[in-house]
């Protein structure tokens, strides 16, 4: 089993359900984040109360953070259709982390591993 940390841009989320939803993803995690890379910041002017009048950077975007658990064969294929329906060529499309998962059991029922998912 492979867990899956797919950064992606906050728009491109209910592309990124479709995709999970096609090859039968028991589940997802979604967490709203903010992060940066090579798609650096805005600037902006912060008021007296805030920073006390100090000109700051602020280099983190909103993303969107998906995090699942799928089967190791269909590892490439998500990875694949995350590229095509996400990608829009421009910086700041996101990342795709790849992890190993050792075990899975379902809290409820006691099933492990894939019968977990």
């Amino acid at each position: 089993m492979k867990e899956l940390v797919i950064i992606i841009r906050p728009e491109k989320l209910e592309e990124m359900k479709k995709i999970l939803d096609e090859v039968h993803c028991g589940g997802m995690t979604l967490s709203s984040v903010m992060g940066c890379g090579t798609q650096k910041g805005t600037s902006f002017e912060a008021g007296v109360n805030e920073i006390k009048g100090l000109k700051t950077t602020i280099n983190l975007l909103p993303k969107i953070r998906v995090e699942v658990v799928i089967p190791d064969k269909e590892v490439e294929h998500v990875i694949m259709k995350v590229r095509e329906t996400c990608a829009t060529n421009h910086v700041g499309d996101g990342k795709i982390f790849v992890r190993n998962i050792e075990e899975a059991v379902r809290i409820r029922t006691g099933e492990r591993g894939i019968d977990a998912l």
